[in-house]
């Protein structure tokens, strides 16, 4: 495990061993932080030295789960596992049924009107790969990324199948706009899944037919696999630990909710903002540790645990709270893997 390291202007360095992370923080030459669960050290001084490696991220799309490795030719320094985002589509949908019915309450006789263009990429498909240009963002603040590799995703279309084809050119169309994004700041390499298997098999790895394993060998050693084939290094992985990663699922405000209470109340619903602290916020409790901030009731904040999302307590005070960082996401095993608890 290797600390990322960046500079006094928040440029990301090469990464350093633990052990001289740990010697400059005593000396007071570096500060730590950490950034969304990974522990990293802030220099001080001007550094030593300024030459960069070539540091390549090897992306592995899925429907369930993706996968990202950041490696150079010496040293495996991250493997990432992210679950995708797979809950818009049921949003959209729900919010679209709840807007018909308001709009036949409310105006049961209005003229109709054709439907207007939409234009651009579908919300499900623009948030599956948002979330891939939010990690590469992400670890190109705390690594010196020049390279991303991905494993090109393809579909065909199918004759007679109406609902397969109609997920086709969206499918097209998000990804063209991720590798578009990919081209404005690295340079990007795309390889076949066939060529990431003859990779695998070259190299001797297996890969898990089990998609929703947590193990490296279900979806890392891919993203390893087209790592390794552009800065080249290694024959075996040399660094299999993970950091899981889970997108939170925040719900657009509502003027209440769906179904009334036994009260025959409606009460409030969603919203990003619990008494002026951003929900999603990784924050220090004084007596539960470090968690995240959900919703609030009774001036009352809630607060839910990294490792799986559940609510640790609803009558958390904003004051026993010490703000650390906003993520998008919540870890799951980097807790105990980076040292955070």
């Amino acid at each position: 495990m290797f600390v990322p390291v960046i500079d006094k202007n928040q440029k990301p360095l090469m990464p350093t061993k633990p052990s001289r992370a740990r010697r400059w923080i005593k000396q007071g030459k570096a500060t730590p932080f950490f950034n969304k669960g990974v522990f990293c050290v802030r220099l001080n001084i001007d550094p030593s030295d300024r030459q960069l490696d070539d540091i390549v991220v090897g992306v592995d799309p899925g429907s369930q789960k993706e996968a990202f490795t950041i490696k150079s030719e010496h040293h495996t320094y991250l493997n990432v596992q992210a679950d995708a985002v797979t809950h818009v589509s049921k949003r959209i949908k729900s919010r679209r049924e709840q807007r018909r019915n308001r709009r036949f309450r409310k105006r049961p006789y209005r003229q109709h009107r054709i439907n207007r263009t939409q234009g651009g990429i579908p919300p499900s498909t623009r948030a599956r790969w948002e979330l891939k240009l939010r990690v590469l963002n992400w670890l190109s603040k705390i690594y010196p990324i020049s390279h991303v590799v991905v494993e090109d995703i393809k579909a065909w279309t199918r004759k007679g199948s109406r609902q397969w084809n109609r997920s086709f050119s969206p499918l097209e169309v998000g990804k063209q706009w991720f590798y578009d994004e990919i081209e404005r700041r690295w340079i990007l390499f795309i390889k076949a899944g066939y060529e990431t298997k003859q990779l695998r098999d070259t190299l001797g790895l297996k890969k898990s037919s089990n998609k929703k394993s947590d193990s490296f060998e279900a979806h890392c050693v891919d993203s390893w696999v087209l790592a390794n084939c552009i800065v080249k290094g290694h024959d075996v992985p040399d660094n299999t630990d993970i950091v899981y990663i889970i997108p939170y699922q925040f719900h657009r405000r509502q003027l209440h909710r769906l179904q009334p209470s036994k009260d025959g109340k409606r009460h409030r619903y969603g919203g990003t903002i619990s008494m002026g602290v951003k929900r999603g916020r990784w924050i220090k409790h004084s007596e539960h540790g470090i968690c995240f901030v959900g919703g609030f009731q009774k001036q009352r904040l809630s607060l839910h645990s990294l490792e799986d999302g559940k609510r640790i307590t609803l009558s958390a005070k904003l004051e026993d709270l010490t703000m650390l960082c906003f993520s998008g996401w919540r870890t799951r095993s980097a807790v105990g893997l980076l040292g955070i608890a």
